[in-house]
């Protein structure tokens, strides 16, 4: 990964997509931006109008529409790209044909000889992140799904307006699948370095229920925001911008992205699910083992077991 020109390369140019993009150029996170889409016209367009911006961005980027040869030499490759579930379609079903559109993106940036990051976005994210890794035949330290970042954000400002704290001297992490299974373990979540649970048990105004109950409005969140505005995508694209800062930077942060499981968490098979992780520059460097509660374990196990089972529903 070069320091000198950090290359990002987006595939789909939809409401996620550009999302990214557009936080991506606020933020100065990247110094050349190739966006590649079925729709090329489309693609054209979006980076018009994103460099039209530049001189107001305080940002030096080079944006333009490209081709997946452009991905050569690109660092960071992010999917956004999939389709939409059709009325009376199975989940599986829908899998099934964004596996075909991940073939049809993953195959062609391998071929013209990609050798970075691969950084997943398209949903459920934790098997596509997987589908990845089977197309590419890359190292799993280099493919990387959203995971339950955004929803470990959500849970933080949250429990932050809760307890009339800073929401970043909130510790607390949503892990598992990025769907209906994912929880929260309430026995590793602190404010500052007091357990959060501890802080429950001294004080009569509020319990696990209140927490639960926050855990409840996190997972919903999303459909409330789809319900309201169909879809979502702000939230989203810059918890993408977080992570691709964190590589470029070679923070070593520690992020809930979907990673490959290699016995943490008693837990294997290749399943990618959201965990605490460890990223920098050469990717999801290492999981974060924490200590969880056996209930806390049987729930996580619960959730990798539902992202297999669907995953070997699956055609790759």
């Amino acid at each position: 990964m070069s320091l000198d020109n950090r290359k990002v390369a987006v595939v789909g140019c939809g409401m996620v997509g550009m999302s990214y993009s557009y936080a991506l150029l606020n933020q100065n996170a990247c110094d050349e931006l190739v966006l590649i889409d079925i729709d090329k016209k489309r693609a054209s367009g979006e980076a018009m109008d994103l460099g039209h911006g530049l001189a107001f961005a305080g940002s030096h980027m080079r944006i333009y529409a490209g081709e997946y040869r452009d991905c050569k030499d690109a660092d960071i490759v992010v999917i956004c790209a999939g389709v939409a579930q059709k009325p009376g379609e199975s989940r599986l079903d829908l899998l099934q044909r964004n596996t075909e559109v991940f073939r049809s993106v993953v195959i062609p940036v391998t071929d013209a000889g990609f050798n970075g990051i691969f950084l997943v976005a398209t949903n459920p994210v934790d098997i596509m992140t997987r589908i990845t890794h089977e197309l590419s035949g890359f190292n799993p330290k280099h493919i990387i799904g959203s995971g339950t970042t955004l929803d470990t954000a959500r849970l933080r400002y949250l429990l932050g307006d809760f307890f009339s704290v800073d929401p970043r001297n909130i510790h607390a992490y949503v892990i598992g699948e990025h769907g209906d299974s994912e929880f929260v373990p309430w026995s590793q979540a602190l404010i500052a370095t007091k357990p959060v649970l501890e802080y429950t048990t001294e004080t009569n105004s509020f319990g696990i229920d209140d927490l639960e109950n926050i855990a409840a409005e996190v997972r919903s969140a999303a459909q409330k925001i789809i319900e309201a505005k169909r879809a979502t995508y702000y939230g989203i694209g810059m918890s993408l911008v977080r992570i691709t800062r964190a590589i470029f930077g070679d923070e070593n942060s520690i992020l809930t992205v979907s990673s490959m499981l290699r016995g943490e968490f008693e837990q294997s098979g290749g399943v990618f699910v959201g965990v605490p992780t460890i990223v920098g520059r050469s990717g999801a460097q290492k999981v974060l083992p924490i200590s969880m509660t056996r209930s806390e374990l049987d729930k996580f196990a619960h959730s990798c077991d539902i992202l297999r089972e669907t995953y070997n529903g699956i055609r790759i």
